[in-house]
């Protein structure tokens, strides 16, 4: 597939006023009805750019910034930050608004890694992505960088002669204790 998509042309917005029926025991907007809003907008946006269905494959850096208060209007903004063979990075920000006064709050920011299948299941091939500014290369480059960084997290942490006694120094000055059987072997 060569063909290329500008960032616009997949770029998605939602709005939904906040109700009682979505808060949590704390009188606050449930987290979870959160992401929920947050996979679907990622599903649209990622579809949006590849014209085919698309299934969430990861979720990275999801931190609830400020509580969004039943009545507040919640807007999702999603972007394709990036594109790979048949993956894409949709990056999503999520503001409330206090409808009365106008004021408006960061609440969360998240990537979605969104990838795309066809009627049998099988990943295809998505569009190029046309970066037009500024932004949208700052965006692709910090997604990149963050599938480098989790790529050798896990080839770290994962390989074959991992010993955690090599990081037990590391722990040190963190509310943490290690007590393991005697038989463990480290």
């Amino acid at each position: 597939m060569n063909t290329y998509k500008t960032v616009d042309a997949s770029r998605i917005s939602i709005s939904e006023l906040m109700l009682p029926s979505h808060s949590n025991f704390s009188g606050k907007i449930h987290g979870g009805y959160i992401l929920n809003l947050m996979d679907q907008i990622a599903f649209a946006c990622a579809s949006k750019h590849s014209k085919t269905y698309c299934v969430t494959a990861s979720v990275d850096t999801v931190d609830f910034l400020n509580p969004i208060e039943v009545g507040e209007l919640v807007t999702m903004k999603a972007s394709v930050n990036y594109v790979g063979k048949t993956s894409m990075v949709v990056g999503i920000r999520v503001e409330a608004e206090h409808i009365q006064s106008g004021k408006t709050k960061h609440c969360n920011s998240s990537y979605f890694t969104m990838v795309a299948k066809n009627d049998k299941g099988k990943s295809v091939d998505v569009p190029g992505l046309i970066l037009n500014d500024k932004t949208e290369v700052k965006r692709f480059l910090k997604s990149l960088k963050r599938t480098k960084t989790k790529k050798q997290r896990q080839l770290e942490f994962n390989h074959k002669n991992f010993s955690f006694k090599d990081y037990l120094s590391q722990l040190e000055g963190y509310k943490v204790k290690i007590e393991l059987p005697d038989n463990y072997e480290l």
